[in-house]
């Protein structure tokens, strides 16, 4: 089952069901927070919960989303109470790239990254329960750089670059006693500034401060182990580049409950009722094949494990050479 959020043509918010026989609104639920929250309530599962509501009138989900009526398929009403976050290093041939933007004067040296990824292909899938290696780690942001999908990525002014990066992202919600429930997963464009990082990899938390799309719809249930997708940009219409991705835990150094449970270990991030949105990792970027988005372009990433495809285009503020003057008060 796949779930989305949309806007009806009056404006009103909704959440849509859909599988193999079609797809419906869902009955009495505004949000896919609040249906989970129910969920949660009742004592069921996401997809039990759906289905018990019934179903209401059918929804032409391609047309909403032609439409700019898609909303992402998770968030907050109050954005500050949403976080994105990530994980890198996690993806099997994920540190080449890394590598050669970090790599030593010294060849035989290892860079910071090697070594990481190293850690998690020895340490990433423990047995038995036991928590592993932890992974790289990193902020994107609150609610406010959560972009839905069809709408701009906008690149800042003071960036270097502006690439994709096609993921795959868990979505979480924090029950009431503070335990985390993870509602599904969805395409995510973890969009970022790699250029900043290839300067040093201690700016990676700069370079991880821009917006991110996921969506348009989250899968509800497990992730498959394998899952193959296509990330592309287009320009005018045509594409410029194209490439396979793969990810799933077959993909991985890292399997997803060593990944959640660093990142939920801490108890800033089970506060009840937030959300939650991590990014689980890439091996696949057009900045390594040496390409340069530029405004307008368009980024497509899709894989059918993971319902509709998600497309955003890229946008540019002006020049940010201004520095940022702060008052006293």
């Amino acid at each position: 089952m796949f779930l989305s959020q949309l806007k009806s043509p009056g404006g009103d918010r909704a959440v849509a069901a859909r599988t193999e026989d079609g797809a419906w609104i869902v009955p009495g639920a505004r949000t896919a927070r609040d249906l989970a929250l129910a969920a949660i309530a009742a004592g069921r599962g996401l997809e039990a919960e759906v289905t018990a509501r019934g179903r209401g009138e059918a929804v032409d989900l391609a047309g909403a989303l032609a439409d700019g009526r898609v909303l992402l398929p998770l968030d907050h009403d109050d954005p500050a109470h949403l976080h994105l976050t990530g994980t890198g290093l996690t993806h099997l041939g994920s540190a080449a790239t890394r590598n050669s933007m970090h790599a030593k004067a010294d060849a035989e040296a290892l860079t910071d990254s090697m070594k990481m990824f190293r850690m998690g292909l020895e340490g990433g899938k423990p047995q038995g329960g036991a928590a592993g290696v932890q992974p790289e780690w990193f902020y994107k942001g609150n609610g406010v750089n959560a972009v839905a999908p069809g709408a701009p990525l906008v690149s800042p002014g003071f960036a270097l670059d502006a690439g994709e990066e096609p993921e795959i992202a868990g979505l979480y919600l924090i029950g009431p006693d503070g335990t985390p429930f993870r509602l599904g997963f969805a395409l995510a464009n973890e969009f970022s500034d790699h250029v900043t990082e290839r300067g040093n990899y201690l700016w990676l938390a700069h370079s991880k401060l821009r917006p991110a799309s996921f969506g348009p719809e989250m899968l509800v249930g497990d992730l498959p182990q394998h899952v193959e997708g296509t990330s592309r940009i287009l320009r005018n219409g045509a594409v410029i580049w194209e490439k396979p991705f793969l990810s799933g835990e077959s993909n991985m150094s890292h399997s997803l409950a060593n990944l959640e449970h660093h990142h939920f270990k801490y108890a800033l991030f089970r506060q009840p009722g937030d959300v939650h949105v991590h990014f689980f990792g890439t091996a696949t970027l057009s900045f390594a094949d040496g390409v340069k988005a530029q405004a307008g372009d368009v980024f497509q990433i899709e894989s059918p494990a993971l319902g509709l495809p998600l497309a955003n285009p890229l946008d540019q503020q002006p020049d940010g050479g201004t520095p940022v003057a702060v008052a006293t008060l």
